[in-house]
């Protein structure tokens, strides 16, 4: 909002708050509707002067999300415990190609922000993106400059640091004109975390020629309830990558990400990988709008279902250009009597048809069949399941840490064992 004046910056904000307020009460269309009070006022908590100085506890919680205290092999770093942001740092090497501010700072500093803020994703959505506008604190800004190639991944953390605490945080990311970045954020609750609420906003503008890839790493406990809203818009010749990753039991997750593909040429690509386990219930999926000519997007889905879980996969490939191109993919495997799972792929087409459009889906549990093979070829048969099942969840994720391999072998071998 360059060109108006604080006044409308005001109103705006007044604008915002009003809708807010009338959508308090207003569910959501997909997953469990689960109450949350406003979280209580915070105390600000002191900075660090380097993500080494986080507690021992809580530097493990962040490296099993994917997060690297170390700062070794990262080009920038957010840290968020509870409502308060602790830590924002730029390498020398990247000074002047990235930024990498809490929200309100940066809301602060560029009036032009104004202009993205809620655009992408309605503030009156629901009674979760209300309670963010009326009660939300914090989230990041990231921004690549123009030009700019980032070798190394940006990072940022949000954690929970307490019980029954809840995080209500926006975000916003710009990847300027023909800039390359990475992004991992890892979202976790302190090891003595077991019960919390976290909803978060996030929107992404990815303008002409930027190519962004974006890991979102969930480590949650058994009593969690998480509520993402995220929109994407991407303009000519943009890339989108984004990556979903839930290793650990939550209790139940909602979150359907909306990518507008509006330039000429855009592209996506989303990557969904998740366990149901415990309790847990999950709904998720994406949604890819083909609008702008020769654009093309793929939602690749797997899913692993066990336990008492019940997990829903989403997707839908919506084309608006006869110059689309787009693949659906919906696969889960059922590793429990008790556990249930539903693919709901939509392919839709308006006013293009000569657009593009493909889908697959398939649930079902481990092949007996291909056990059996495996077996035949001298293979045991936990050795036999484990093959299938790493075959099955094989998603491209790039640049997905060392440590997150790690946890998805092990936890891999835990299913193979409850499985048998």
């Amino acid at each position: 909002m360059s060109k108006n004046s604080s006044e409308t910056i005001k109103d705006k904000q007044k604008k915002l708050k009003d809708r807010a307020l009338n959508a308090q009460n207003k569910r959501a269309i997909y997953g469990p509707d689960i109450d949350i009070s406003p979280p209580s006022e915070a105390t600000d908590e002191a900075s660090l002067s380097s993500l080494k100085d986080l507690e021992k506890r809580l530097a493990e919680a962040s490296l099993l999300a994917g997060i690297d205290v170390d700062e070794k092999n990262r080009s920038g770093s957010f840290f968020q415990r509870g409502n308060s942001v602790i830590y924002e740092g730029i390498k020398d090497a990247y000074q002047g190609k990235i930024e990498v501010l809490t929200i309100e700072n940066a809301l602060e500093k560029y009036s032009w922000l104004w202009d993205y803020w809620w655009s992408l994703v309605p503030v009156d959505m629901d009674k979760y993106t209300a309670l963010v506008e009326l009660y939300g604190r914090g989230g990041y800004f990231i921004r690549i400059l123009p030009g700019a190639k980032i070798e190394e991944p940006i990072q940022s953390c949000l954690l929970l640091p307490e019980n029954d605490s809840s995080q209500l945080v926006h975000n916003i990311v710009v990847a300027e004109e023909d800039s390359q970045a990475q992004i991992i954020t890892g979202c976790t609750g302190a090891p003595t975390v077991n019960k919390g609420y976290h909803l978060g906003i996030s929107e992404f503008f990815i303008k002409k020629g930027a190519s962004l890839s974006f890991t979102m790493v969930h480590n949650w406990a058994e009593d969690f309830h998480v509520r993402a809203r995220t929109g994407v818009q991407v303009e000519d010749e943009g890339t989108f990558v984004n990556n979903y990753l839930l290793l650990q039991p939550v209790r139940s997750i909602q979150a359907y990400p909306r990518i507008m593909l509006t330039g000429r040429g855009a592209r996506a690509r989303s990557n969904t990988v998740v366990f149901g386990q415990k309790e847990a219930d999950l709904d998720l999926g994406s949604l890819i709008e083909l609008n702008g000519e020769n654009t093309s997007g793929d939602a690749i889905s797997r899913a692993l279902s066990t336990d008492s879980s019940r997990v829903m996969m989403r997707g839908r490939l919506l084309a608006r250009s006869n110059t689309s191109k787009a693949h659906l993919e919906c696969k889960g495997m059922i590793l429990s009597h008790s556990s249930c799972m539903n693919a709901v792929p939509e392919l839709w087409v308006e006013g293009a048809p000569q657009a593009d459009m493909t889908h697959e889906a398939a649930v079902g549990p481990v092949s007996q069949e291909a056990v059996e093979y495996l077996m035949s070829r001298g293979f045991t048969e936990e050795e036999s399941v484990a093959a299938i099942l790493q075959g099955f969840l094989q998603v491209d994720m790039e640049g997905l840490p060392d440590i997150l391999e790690e946890m998805l072998q092990k936890t891999l071998g835990k299913l193979v064992k409850s499985s048998l």
